[in-house]
């Protein structure tokens, strides 16, 4: 188990502005990465590009094309 920072982490002020950093997280996911990746791919096509570029050794019929829209 990990131990957790609740308390928050106070730096020099800047001007008149009170810097801090605190650890509360809020909501967090873990596929975040994917989804943008996702959504980059749909703009530029890279994994379609590539796709173009490697041949697929597999014989076609034996081989079922699914992609989700």
């Amino acid at each position: 188990m990990t131990d957790c920072n609740t308390q928050p982490l106070l730096f020099a002020s800047l001007g008149s502005k009170k810097i801090q950093a605190d650890f509360k997280g809020g909501s967090l996911t873990s596929d975040a990465g994917a989804l943008l990746l996702r959504q980059v791919d749909k703009k530029l096509g890279l994994l379609d590009a590539l796709d173009r570029c490697r041949p697929d050794p597999r014989h076609a019929s034996y081989t079922v094309f699914f992609r989700q829209a």
